[in-house]
């Protein structure tokens, strides 16, 4: 017998959404995502995070659901997820994978190649070592080799910059035809077209098996634009000390807004939304 399709799907960044922006925890958010596996509701992690960081937090919370990493880079879709052939760009061992992105060394470049022609000084993940990502980051040093295993965008920071010279690299960075986003910490140099494609592809997946199903989206950042816009309920997390990120409520003024910051929140919102569209199905755990 063929399973049934979801009766809803949410995507969801990372850091500072699920995951505390400064500790990493998700404890607060359990409850939620226990509900979501019982109710076999799929979360979509969509990060900036790598592959290699994404499937050690879904071994950690037994996920297998698909995921989308750096940005938008690629999807990765568990084999067999849909009860249908899709069309990838490859299989990699048990995922077909869509690449929206690719050219990790030609990125890098291009950021050395930026910042050494406007002389503004950045620095990459590429020029960086596992030590000083951790430091960066306050990642733990092994999540931090993870995150250097970049494939599709580079992280980079400012060094000493004026705004005026972070703007003039930035629209330099435009002019040759590539792409940036800006998360919590780190801007990022992109060899795609962000978030939205992705989740819109991921999300045409779902409609096909039911077109019935409805999307949601959780973010807390300018980045996240992309995330939200493209799926039918978008939740904009709490920052720390009880704002909204202006840039997202600017562009999507209709946006909800969930009731507290970091996973706290996102449980909160997260069971709203079970309550609403998954109705009867009860809290496991």
């Amino acid at each position: 017998m063929s399973r049934a399709a979801p009766r809803m799907v949410i995507f969801t960044d990372l850091d500072g959404t699920l995951l505390d922006r400064h500790t990493y925890a998700f404890d607060e958010a359990l409850p939620a995502l226990r509900r979501c596996l019982s109710a076999h509701v799929p979360v979509v992690f969509c990060s900036s995070k790598t592959r290699a960081e994404i499937e050690e937090l879904r071994r950690i919370l037994g996920s297998a659901d698909p995921f989308i990493s750096e940005n938008g880079g690629a999807v990765f879709i568990p084999r067999e997820h849909f009860p249908f052939p899709i069309e990838c760009h490859a299989i990699d061992g048990s995922y077909s994978v869509i690449e929206l992105g690719g050219g990790y060394a030609k990125l890098s470049s291009a950021l050395d190649d930026l910042s050494r022609d406007l002389r503004v000084r950045v620095r990459g993940f590429h020029g960086m070592t596992a030590e000083e990502i951790a430091r960066e980051t306050g990642l733990p040093l092994g999540t931090a080799r993870l995150a250097a295993a970049r494939e599709y965008d580079e992280p980079f920071t400012f060094v000493n910059a004026s705004q005026a010279e972070s703007r003039r690299f930035l629209r330099a960075a435009e002019a040759r035809g590539l792409r940036w986003t800006h998360g919590g910490r780190f801007h990022h140099l992109l060899g795609h077209a962000g978030k939205q494609p992705a989740v819109t592809i991921l999300a045409d997946l779902y409609r096909r098996w039911d077109p019935a199903i409805r999307t949601a989206g959780l973010g807390d950042s300018a980045n996240d634009v992309p995330l939200l816009a493209a799926v039918d309920i978008p939740i904009l997390a709490m920052k720390p000390g009880a704002g909204y990120d202006p840039a997202v409520v600017e562009k999507l003024p209709a946006v909800r807004r969930s009731p507290l910051p970091g996973p706290r929140g996102w449980n909160a919102s997260v069971q709203a939304l079970l309550d609403e569209h998954v109705c009867g199905l009860t809290m496991a755990g």
